[in-house]
């Protein structure tokens, strides 16, 4: 059973996703900013708790804007066990480390995002990276390589962008803030 806290930054991080993800979509921009919740989520309690604000946040952001976030839900619950478990690795303690944790994420990112944007969405989501994938189409890319390109380059930005706030949030929390989350230790 879930304790009060973890539900209440579940809650928070939910509404963090959604609220920046919202906000980079309707701006178009090539990054998503969707997942700094998650991060932060994954951070403070670790894997399970970042995976299950993923999936909560797509299933929930889904139903409010329609089904292409929902279709993303597997990717979000990665980013949310690959930051837990790099946090756990220790990734988190230095800047350096931050960064390869968002190499790390986009790897795997990857991995599950291509097949659904390009088998599910014949590679056009409503993103601001469709224009990339447009664009190595136009230029002769195969679609699955336009995609894939695409995926690890909006996704690189993205997710470095994302450990790196989650980092400096977590850093900036009061030690007595701090204490009350168990992942928090992990990140100096």
């Amino acid at each position: 059973m879930m304790k009060n806290r973890t539900l209440v930054l579940i809650a928070l991080c939910i509404a963090l996703n959604i609220g920046l993800g919202q906000a980079a979509s309707t701006l178009k921009l090539p990054i998503f900013l969707d997942s700094i919740g998650t991060v932060l989520a994954a951070l403070l309690m670790g894997p399970w708790v970042g995976m299950v604000t993923g999936l909560v946040t797509n299933l929930l952001w889904g139903v409010i804007s329609g089904p292409v976030a929902a279709a993303f839900a597997p990717v979000a619950m990665v980013i949310g066990l690959v930051a837990g478990f790099a946090a756990r690795k220790g990734l988190f303690r230095t800047l350096g480390g931050a960064v390869i944790a968002g190499v790390v994420i986009t790897l795997f990112v990857t991995l599950v995002a291509t097949p659904i944007r390009t088998y599910l969405f014949g590679g056009v989501t409503g993103s601001g990276a469709d224009f990339f994938v447009a664009y190595l189409t136009a230029v002769g890319q195969k679609l699955l390589q336009s995609v894939a390109l695409t995926v690890i380059w909006t996704n690189l930005a993205d997710k470095i962008v994302a450990c790196l706030v989650a980092q400096a949030v977590v850093r900036q929390l009061p030690g007595r803030i701090r204490s009350l989350f168990p992942g928090a230790g992990n990140v100096a």
